[in-house]
């Protein structure tokens, strides 16, 4: 060996030192830095739980190729831990489910985007022909021309009782707007989907997600579910629950037919496993993927997603799941390779941003600081418990005052007092139509109104009847 073979043998052999040296505490603050992490993200969680009076919860983070952390929080009903195996309903996280199922079929020729869903059901009959012209792209982008208002949905009754009793309802309905001229959120468009891949499959849509979907990414604990009713039924699932006062009400989630649309129970490990095949190209064809991912022709939602793109995070992808006793929140930053999930079993609430526990977690991974926000259930039901308080003690002091002073009141100023007072009144009567205004035409049952701000009309009932024992006290001088 020459002098200058020895020298660079020397120097690889010092260079294989150094390396090994230094790979330990490398790999020693990769373990602390992802404990750390997962230590900062468990007192984020169960803080922001508190103060939102949030019993049990779920959270599933993928994070390049790993499960990051699948971890549980609080406890069922009867006192049984929640894990990251515990089942919770995901709601609406189930459309991006049906999305992939119908575009596995559009890869394999048996379903085009681009032709009308009625081609594939020669029986219908629709008295409205624009009905002809919505086509599978329209149903999965929610541009079909359907919504709440012309095609009950949740205020339905009876409910369905099968997919193939839904689509019947095409037969009769008539459109709002034309076909793929507006987005308009609307369940029952991905029960059509979910019985397009019954027709197409010749299996149940259950079978074919639990053949297909769950089997192929290994989510061995998922599966589908078609009424609220099999999720009242199973005991593994815990109940859910809706807030009075900030007060968690135990609640069997009231019936309805899903399917499509949000049957899907799984657990946080599962869904990790979901949001890595969002990235990992295990799912569809390149081209597919993409068109999966994509924003639709009018707006963000896409294909089962609401797909954005933000400056500091990229691409994203998203979706939230709403039932009247549970919740879901899932966002995926595809750039990122990043993925969380957070399920609950207490349900929508005027006073509950489940949004900011994703973006909270987001932003820790991220290395921010994050605190819990000023704007949760503690803060506004003690809020709304004052303003009850309140209203009653005014209203017997108002009373007492009426009868003591006995004077006359003016007609035109009797008069506009008393439209004021009819206010409270009038606002709970069109509570229904103001929420589907707010709501972007979603008509929401009044089971559900009371699910989701039970504070807000107690204090507008205690005003309202305040304010007429004021009429009539005033009426009687």
């Amino acid at each position: 060996m020459t002098i200058v073979q020895k020298k660079i043998c020397l120097c690889l052999s010092c260079l294989l030192l150094m390396l090994t040296i230094l790979a330990k505490p490398v790999f020693a603050i990769e373990i602390r830095n992802k404990n750390e992490i997962q230590h900062e993200i468990d007192d984020y969680v169960k803080k922001n739980m508190k103060v939102n009076h949030i019993k049990g919860a779920a959270l599933a983070i993928a994070n390049n190729e790993e499960l990051f952390y699948a971890q549980g929080y609080g406890a069922f009903s009867d006192g049984r831990d929640i894990t990251g195996s515990s089942l919770f309903p995901i709601a609406s996280l189930s459309k991006s489910f049906t999305a992939l199922a119908v575009l596995q079929m559009v890869e394999k020729g048996l379903i085009d985007l681009d032709a009308p869903y009625t081609s594939y059901f020669p029986d219908l009959s629709p008295e409205d022909e624009r009905v002809r012209n919505i086509t599978v792209r329209n149903l999965l982008n929610q541009t079909s021309g359907l919504n709440d208002k012309v095609n009950p949905d949740m205020t339905n009754s009876p409910q369905y009782q099968s997919l193939q009793e839904i689509n019947q309802s095409l037969n009769t309905v008539k459109l709002a707007i034309d076909p793929g001229t507006a987005f308009s959120y609307h369940n029952p468009n991905y029960q059509y989907l979910a019985l397009l891949v019954e027709k197409v499959s010749g299996q149940s849509f259950s079978a074919y997600l639990e053949k297909n979907i769950f089997e192929l990414l290994g989510m061995g604990h998922t599966f589908n579910v078609s009424t609220t009713q099999q999720i009242n039924e199973n005991p593994a699932i815990p109940r859910g629950h809706y807030l009075l006062f900030g007060y968690p009400v135990n609640q069997a989630e009231p019936f309805w037919f899903i399917d499509g649309p949000a049957g899907i129970m799984s657990t946080a490990e599962d869904m990790t496993k979901w949001m890595l095949a969002q990235y990992n190209g295990r799912l569809l064809a390149p081209e597919l993927m993409e068109q999966y991912h994509k924003a639709g022709q009018s707006g963000p939602y896409g294909m089962g997603w609401l797909a954005e793109e933000d400056e500091h995070w990229g691409r994203t992808i998203s979706h939230s799941g709403i039932f009247w006793t549970y919740k879901a929140e899932e966002t995926i930053y595809l750039d990122q390779q990043l993925g969380i999930t957070m399920m609950f079993n207490s349900g929508l609430n005027a006073f509950v941003d489940y949004s900011t526990f994703v973006d909270g977690i987001a932003r820790i991974i991220k290395g921010e600081t994050v605190e819990t926000s000023m704007f949760n259930s503690r803060n506004m039901e003690t809020v709304m418990i004052l303003l009850v308080i309140a209203t009653i003690f005014l209203g017997v002091y108002t009373h007492s005052r009426i009868n003591r002073s006995k004077k006359d009141i003016a007609t035109g100023k009797l008069i506009i007092s008393s439209v004021g007072r009819l206010l409270p009144i009038l606002l709970l009567l069109l509570l229904s139509p103001l929420t589907t205004f707010i709501g972007a035409g979603r008509v929401l049952p009044w089971f559900g109104l009371w699910t989701t701000m039970p504070s807000l009309i107690i204090w507008l009932v205690a005003l309202s009847l305040v304010n007429i024992m004021i009429l009539v006290c005033r009426f009687k001088l």
